[in-house]
């Protein structure tokens, strides 16, 4: 079937834009593809390190954050994006498509978080600096929510920074996803508010996390989050992560609370 060309400009125009923001793997380990009517996200084998990721969890979770990306561009050209995760079971590689539906009125946080995936990636240490007010840490989680995730504040550590554990209800590939989107849209959203993240998502136990999860609840993420310079404020933000840690290295990260 052939694409409209309004469409497919509009399509790959968005393409370009998704493959521009911050990602939160080593590498652009994923693809998008344009075909009749929809934009798919594929893993791409070429660039997928099995060996460090034999699940392909980072993956996903990569993957997620691309497709935050992708739909917020969509909302910047008056679109609404209508995302499917693993459309199709018959080929495994699709991890999503995203359908351009109806006109979609772009909001101002809209346009905030957009701002936020045009400014480069800095990778680096743990998050150092003021505690940030509780009532933005309950703003981000409910950023945290509308991707179908939850971020648990952990109990205070030797830094200043506020410890959260992203979760999700189960441990499947479409959890995956959603919390790469979940993750993607904290970060986007901490820095519109200027604030600094760093992150962890190497599969470990961490003390502290299971006192502050329900049963079923999945730790998918380790973050910690800090305020820096003055209040914070509106579109001054940065964010840093850590896409792969070993165990020791997580854990000096996020040690035990005495």
């Amino acid at each position: 079937m052939n694409v409209p060309t309004a469409v497919r400009a509009s399509a790959e125009r968005l393409v370009v834009a998704a493959t521009m923001g911050p990602t939160v793997h080593d590498v652009h380990a994923w693809r998008f593809k344009v075909v009749s009517g929809l934009i798919e996200v594929h893993a791409d084998p070429a660039r997928f390190r099995p060996a460090h990721d034999p699940a392909g969890r980072g993956l996903h979770l990569s993957s997620g954050a691309a497709l935050v990306n992708l739909r917020l561009a969509a909302t910047q050209l008056g679109h609404e994006a209508v995302v499917r995760l693993l459309p199709d079971a018959g080929r495994p590689s699709v991890l999503a498509s995203v359908r351009l539906a109806g006109r979609h009125r772009v909001s101002r946080e809209e346009r905030l978080l957009y701002a936020a995936t045009l400014r480069p990636f800095r990778a680096g240490p743990s998050a150092s600096g003021a505690h940030p007010p509780l009532t933005v840490v309950d703003e981000l989680a409910g950023e945290a929510r509308l991707e179908g995730a939850t971020l648990r504040k952990l109990p205070p550590g030797p830094n200043s920074g506020q410890r959260a554990v992203l979760t999700t209800r189960g441990d499947s590939r479409a959890e995956w996803l959603r919390a790469g989107q979940a993750l993607q849209r904290l970060l986007l959203s901490a820095s519109a508010r200027s604030l600094v993240a760093s992150f962890v998502y190497a599969a470990v136990d961490v003390p502290g996390v299971g006192e502050v999860t329900d049963p079923g609840e999945t730790p998918q993420v380790l973050l910690e989050i800090a305020q820096v310079g003055d209040a914070a404020t509106p579109a001054a933000g940065r964010w840093t992560g850590r896409t792969t840690a070993v165990p020791a290295a997580a854990r000096a990260a996020f040690p035990a609370v005495p």
